[in-house]
């Protein structure tokens, strides 16, 4: 059973959102820091981002920001955190982020968040994450999502295997429930992924 002492955690930095998803995240970041956990994300100083940190921080818990420069020049980072790291790139922010982790957890939000949840589940396909991945399902955000990743396993883009690389949950407390519980999420094995 893996031990859990670092999430990542993928959220957004919109500011212009129903404040059910600000509540949710500030609840998960609560629970995360009373369990003295240390917490990745992506350094933003607004929106959901700022709000985990905020609770996490306020808990108990640590956070450290992975950031690139660029996002630091443009005065995008948050000089509150715990710890951040500079990065040059995108890229080398997600490989931190899933290295330093011991589960990866996401949150609604846009384009970004999106394409780091589907990354890390690409990677964890491939046998280089066995971590769990949790996907906080706040008011239903992810349903169409979800509905699309069984329409890639009906139609057999998706083997029907690789449908289990997360988990879902509904709250914040399932979120925790599940990074855990005695039967941890399932892992795929490296040698499970071969070409359709």
């Amino acid at each position: 059973m893996i031990m859990i002492h670092t999430v990542s955690v993928y959220c957004a930095s919109s500011t212009k959102i129903n404040s059910i998803y600000s509540d949710a995240a500030s609840e998960l970041g609560k629970l995360l820091g009373e369990r003295r956990l240390k917490v990745f994300n992506g350094a933003g100083s607004m929106g959901l981002m700022r709000t985990l940190s905020d609770a996490v921080m306020s808990a108990g818990g640590i956070v450290t920001g992975v950031i690139p420069r660029f996002m630091v020049e443009n005065g995008w980072g948050y000089e509150a955190l715990n710890e951040t790291i500079e990065v040059e790139t995108m890229h080398e922010r997600k490989q931190i982020m899933a290295s330093a982790s011991d589960a990866a957890i996401a949150l609604p939000g846009g384009y970004g968040t999106l394409e780091e949840l589907l990354e890390i589940i690409t990677w964890k396909q491939l046998g280089l994450y066995i971590k769990p991945i949790i996907i906080l399902n706040t008011e239903k955000y992810f349903d169409d999502l979800l509905s699309m990743f069984r329409h890639a396993v009906d139609e057999h883009f998706v083997h029907q295997q690789h449908a289990r690389l997360w988990h879902v949950a509904d709250t914040p407390s399932e979120v925790v429930e599940l990074l855990f519980k005695d039967d941890p999420v399932e892992f795929i094995p490296k040698n499970v992924y071969k070409h359709q």
